[in-house]
């Protein structure tokens, strides 16, 4: 269900047990005019497996993590790796929950912030891994690979403003919604235990106690990444 808590006014947030859209197949959402940046945009929440098969055959953990003979201790190893890719980790964790394998709450992978204009949409994603995608609402793209020791610096206040936001919240039990409407900001989670989200007004998640701090920590964020990107 959703639900508008209390210390969340006027706030949409995402609360309930994980459903069968964890476990891939997920909406193929069509923001932008341009082919490349729908996939990329759907590519970050990781609902939809066989969007990372690609063209060429997977190799690695995504490649285990794509198997279909897969083992759950294999995807558990994948999982559980803080070291590996996050989104490979995020494929793992939906995994063993579809097959309604134990997982633990709350660890997490990614922060996804979706500003729709009317003009079009821009999405700020920051992965645990150090790595970050940045997609104008033109459909022009910034992909960061590896960090600048700024960007990682800026990660840092915004992953620590998510950890406390998914704690007030939970996970949501149903596919993933399309992207927002002009006056909105959606707040998106990846976690262990599934995609946990908050939406509202700009203004009121601007000021409020929970979701201020991601907005403005990915604020910060982005200017880095558009000042890298414009400079090079």
């Amino acid at each position: 269900m959703i639900a508008t808590l209390g210390f969340l006014t006027g706030i949409v947030v995402a609360a309930g047990a994980v459903g069968s859209a964890a476990g891939g197949g997920g909406t193929f959402y069509r923001p932008y005019a341009k082919p490349d940046a729908d996939f990329i945009y759907n590519l970050l929440f990781c609902d939809d497996p066989q969007l990372f098969a690609g063209k060429d055959k997977p190799t690695g953990e995504r490649a285990t993590v794509l198997s279909k003979t897969a083992t759950d201790g294999e995807l558990r190893k994948i999982a559980d790796n803080q070291s590996a890719e996050s989104r490979s980790r995020a494929l793992a964790y939906n995994r063993l929950r579809a097959t309604k394998a134990a997982v633990p709450k709350g660890r997490l992978l990614g922060v996804i912030i979706e500003m729709p204009f009317d003009d079009g949409l821009d999405v700020l994603a920051a992965f645990s891994d150090g790595t970050m995608r940045y997609i104008n609402k033109t459909g022009k793209m910034a992909i960061v690979e590896t960090p600048t020791p700024p960007m990682a610096a800026k990660q840092a206040p915004l992953f620590k403003a998510a950890a406390a936001a998914i704690s007030k919240i939970g996970p949501w039990d149903k596919a993933r919604l399309p992207p927002p409407k002009p006056g909105n900001v959606r707040l998106t989670f990846l976690v262990s235990d599934g995609l946990y989200f908050g939406e509202g007004p700009v203004s009121a998640i601007a000021k409020d106690a929970i979701g201020g701090p991601v907005l403005a920590a990915g604020a910060q964020l982005l200017t880095l990444i558009v000042n890298a990107s414009t400079t090079q």
